[in-house]
């Protein structure tokens, strides 16, 4: 009986094979690449524009995979707000912030700076989450990683100028800005399907960016759509966006926590590497310094099962 309720067992486990080792390096290789992606498509394209186009074809592609398989709307009109809140934090606070910033620092920089998602995730959690009190360990980290934020920023005010400063300022903002609202949204246990989650969080969050946008940047038909711009947005949001998403919440039931963080601790030195090989970026010692000080931190929070959900770490 015991042995034929053990093979019950193993047959229910999910079958890994190549998919979950395979999806967990795309989403590595991928995450890696955005920033250096923002990059290049930031020569032709400008800021806000890019981050509201971009986000829309992402919607357009999740909805398009979710008709008639999930649900489309969510169940609380409460939800509604929350959506909002947290979709104008997350996709035009953070992202227009972070493709702003990239203008005057590089892409490696923008990605380590980023990474502080989780440090101020926690602090969030704290307050938001009974079940989530700071902890020494975390605060050590915390610390840690802030000490590496402050050798960037004075890296880069003290040789790039106050535009890359505050460059570097607007990544750790928005930053902020993002990891308040993956603790609201936690804390509110909205009933909906993660890509409608994020779609619903999108279409809040670039609404206004199109208003914006059209302002500012004036009208997208007169853009510069050179080749590589488009080849840029379209990676970004098909690839870097709707895809990822959607393989991250496919390897959720199939792999650890601790085995999902790590794509955190190694899409910023991958963002490193491709921006120094593909991109032409220089890291002088101390701004790599301070890139290890962020990347030792965010490690010592994530230790030992410290965080219990996987941060998005998506450029």
């Amino acid at each position: 009986m015991k042995r034929e309720i053990a093979r019950l067992k193993h047959s229910l486990r999910p079958k890994r094979g190549w998919g979950v080792p395979l999806a967990w390096l795309t989403l590595c290789v991928v995450w890696s690449s955005t920033w250096l992606a923002i990059k290049i498509g930031l020569r032709d394209l400008p800021p806000i524009s890019f981050v509201a186009i971009r986000f829309l074809i992402a919607i357009i592609v999740l909805l398009a995979v979710s008709i008639g398989r999930v649900r489309l709307l969510p169940m609380r009109r409460n939800d509604y707000a929350v959506l909002a809140i947290t979709g104008i934090l997350m996709f035009a606070v953070n992202y227009t912030l972070l493709f702003w910033a990239e203008l005057h620092v590089s892409s490696g920089l923008a990605a380590v700076l980023q990474a502080t998602i989780p440090i101020f995730g926690m602090i969030f959690a704290h307050w938001m989450l009974p079940d989530e009190p700071l902890r020494l360990q975390k605060l050590s980290g915390a610390i840690i990683a802030l000490g590496g934020v402050a050798v960037i920023c004075g890296r880069l005010l003290g040789f790039n100028g106050r535009l890359a400063f505050w460059g570097g300022v607007g990544v750790v903002f928005g930053a902020a800005s993002a990891a308040f609202a993956n603790v609201l949204v936690k804390a509110r246990s909205i009933q909906l399907a993660p890509a409608m989650l994020a779609a619903w969080q999108m279409i809040f969050g670039i609404a206004p960016l199109l208003v914006l946008g059209f302002a500012v940047d004036g009208n997208p038909a007169r853009f510069h759509w050179t080749a590589m711009a488009i080849f840029c947005l379209l990676y970004l949001a098909v690839i870097g966006s709707a895809l990822t998403f959607l393989l991250l919440y496919w390897l959720l039931p199939r792999l650890t926590v601790a085995q999902l963080q790590s794509i955190s601790l190694i899409t910023p030195p991958g963002a490193v590497v491709l921006g120094w090989v593909l991109g032409g970026e220089s890291f002088p010692i101390s701004s790599l310094l301070g890139a290890a000080l962020v990347l030792a931190g965010v490690w010592m929070i994530f230790r030992k099962g410290a965080v219990r959900e996987p941060v998005i770490q998506e450029g």
